[in-house]
């Protein structure tokens, strides 16, 4: 039985590759992420505000709108310290 040698990969092969990723199609999707992210909390804030002057706003409403703020507000941060670990886990490796 013979065995093959397994393909070796290029750290060039891969920068290739990954050049070949519109900067532009990434920047898109992470300036949507923050626009949405932007506007939960804006709208969470007016909602509070409504809430507050005693505006004809349910109080569940106000809770949503915090809670998806939040939710959004995390998913941010959490795609950002990914994107990093990522970034310095590929530094360690190129070195």
């Amino acid at each position: 039985m013979k065995i093959s040698q397994i393909p070796s990969i290029k750290i060039n092969d891969l920068e290739k590759q990954v050049n070949q990723v519109k900067k532009s199609d990434t920047e898109n999707a992470f300036g949507k992420l923050i626009e949405n992210v932007r506007v939960a909390q804006n709208e969470s804030a007016k909602l509070t505000d409504k809430f507050i002057s005693g505006e004809d706003i349910e109080l569940h409403e106000v809770m949503i709108a915090g809670e998806k703020a939040k939710t959004s507000f995390e998913l941010l941060m959490e795609i950002r310290n990914k994107t990093l670990d990522m970034y310095r886990e590929l530094t360690r490796i190129s070195v």
